[in-house]
């Protein structure tokens, strides 16, 4: 195999979340397998003004075997021509971008032209063409990106027909998100517990990840209001940092009665806690209102839990229901009688050994090989 010299771009340390931690995730298997590869991320990401969580800043250490450049001012169109032209002379052969909303597009596309130029082929790892949350400037931005690229892989069908309509004759692959496998190794339940604080006889459901409206957490507080809780001794972990409003989330706890319920801890969780909350579940709980591909979903598979999902974006393509858990409608007595099904028979053993299985097809060796076949 031709060994390359790949350049991945996108979030990666010091900043936070999961498409930082995908991206160093990836570049150590292209390194791992012979390949010399670095991450090109940002000097700034949004300005403060526009991120709306506390801190776009990991508390983790700095990666110490991966080579991180800090140097995309995401505003600042001096400062792509400038990066552009800095890292064309490195003279890659391959280019990755990491595309997750329009805002980028403008500094994507701009120094992703100055590095084909160089002789790069740029191809792109696209998370949403579509947003989940429209800007008016979405459509024309995103063909600027678009059109700089060779090709693209999307982790969600839906993603790879919206690619295709938008870039026809240009190769499209499609390979689900892979499986989170950096957090740590799992807990045996009862520890994970006592190290959360959590009551050792109580069993619990997870929501995780930044709280935003698509993600749809006041359907899920809707249904568990409906599920059967004390008689099966449940409780509902919200894990993850508001990026919207707390107070109508707050206010629908208390209006349903789910004030002793619900644990909230909504600061955002450092990749060293990640382990500790999945163990210490039973399910793992996405009533999202609108999805392409989830990396909560490869977490999961990773600690072995079964899942509970509602039938968007490509998650349904990622859960087979009835097997490592439930595809739901956005029904709240649905989601609802789903949870009662999952205690009530006690599908957890099975669940988890189908999930044990499944997980197989979700290795970062089998991405690599895709984004080097486009």
């Amino acid at each position: 195999m031709t060994k390359l010299k790949i350049l991945i771009v996108g979030p990666a340390h010091p900043l936070r979340g999961g498409l930082a931690t995908y991206n160093e995730r990836l570049c150590r298997v292209f390194n791992e397998n012979g390949h010399s590869c670095e991450i090109l991320s940002f000097s700034l990401q949004y300005p403060s003004l526009l991120f709306p969580g506390k801190t776009q800043f990991s508390s983790d250490p700095k990666p110490d075997d991966i080579t991180i450049y800090s140097e995309i001012n995401s505003i600042n169109p001096l400062n792509w021509r400038k990066v552009g032209n800095t890292f064309a002379e490195k003279k890659y052969d391959l280019v990755i971008f990491r595309y997750w909303m329009s805002f980028m597009a403008p500094s994507f596309g701009t120094i992703a032209r100055m590095l084909k130029k160089s002789g790069a082929r740029v191809i792109a790892i696209t998370d949403n063409i579509v947003p989940h949350e429209k800007r008016f400037f979405d459509t024309a931005f995103t063909r600027y990106f678009l059109d700089s690229c060779d090709g693209f892989l999307s982790m969600s069908k839906e993603v790879q027909a919206q690619a295709q309509a938008l870039q026809p004759g240009k190769k499209v692959a499609y390979v689900a998100h892979p499986m989170y496998d950096m957090f740590g190794p799992m807990q045996p339940k009862i520890l994970a517990k006592d190290d959360l604080g959590l009551d050792l006889k109580t069993n619990y459901l997870l929501f995780f990840g930044f709280i935003r409206k698509y993600k749809g957490l006041n359907l899920l507080l809707e249904s568990f209001a409906k599920v059967n809780r004390h008689k099966y001794n449940l409780k509902l972990i919200i894990a993850g940092e508001f990026y919207e409003s707390a107070d109508p989330y707050l206010e629908q706890i208390k209006a349903l009665g789910l004030t002793d319920d619900v644990e909230l801890r909504t600061d955002f969780i450092p990749n060293n806690e990640v382990a500790n909350y999945f163990s210490a579940v039973d399910i793992v709980v996405q009533t999202y209102i609108s999805a392409t591909q989830s990396g909560v979903t490869q977490i999961a598979y990773y600690y072995d839990k079964p899942m509970l999902v509602t039938n968007v974006g490509g998650l349904a393509e990622l859960v087979p229901h009835g097997k490592v858990g439930y595809v739901c409608s956005q029904n709240s007595d649905e989601i609802a009688a789903a949870i009662d099904d999952f205690y009530a028979n006690n599908r957890f053993e099975t669940y988890s050994e189908n999930v044990a299985k499944e997980k197989q097809k979700f290795t970062w060796e089998y991405l690599m090989n895709q984004l080097l076949s486009v």
